[in-house]
């Protein structure tokens, strides 16, 4: 079977297993909790740069405690590698994406496998060129989070960032 159909026959039951209730709990409504995000943009929300010149910008994310993201180069072909993209029309082009080098991680499960991670903070250094004007970017970071024991299905976070071309 392939890894494909596993991951969606895990995911089935584990969506499956968490709407059960769970012994001496109420089927009362439950209060809002927020969730948080694996990854977090961090900053910077604004950057000048000049119009229809190259510059690089650091960007700075933060992984969730406990978690791990697959790093730019993830050792296994199956595993999900991080990326940062900008849609074409944003007035804003993404000339190349320089990724920090992961660090080797190895599960408990599995000591035989290395992991090529990300975790706590970590930057991209992206090289834009922008038209001139203000641009409301809506930049994509698309990446996979685990913990020690699983890993959550691919998820592409928003990265909103302001860039005025002078």
């Amino acid at each position: 079977m392939a890894i494909e159909g596993r991951w969606k026959i895990f995911a089935g039951l584990a969506l499956g297993l968490a709407s059960l209730p769970v012994q001496g709990q109420s089927n009362a409504p439950a209060r809002s909790v927020q969730k948080h995000a694996a990854v977090e943009f961090l900053f910077p929300e604004q950057v000048t740069v000049a119009a229809g010149k190259a510059a690089t910008v650091e960007l700075h994310f933060r992984i969730a405690q406990g978690l791990h993201i697959n790093s730019h180069a993830p050792k296994e072909a199956y595993l999900i590698p991080t990326t940062f993209s900008i849609p074409e029309g944003a007035g804003v082009r993404l000339e190349w994406a320089n990724y920090p080098a992961g660090l080797d991680y190895t599960l408990p499960l599995d000591p035989t496998e290395k992991l090529n991670v990300y975790t706590g903070e970590f930057v991209i250094e992206a090289r834009l060129v922008a038209a001139a004007g203000d641009h409301l970017v809506e930049a994509k970071l698309r990446y996979q989070a685990c913990d020690e024991n699983a890993c959550m299905p691919p998820k592409t976070i928003t990265v909103p960032i302001d860039v005025a071309g002078k």
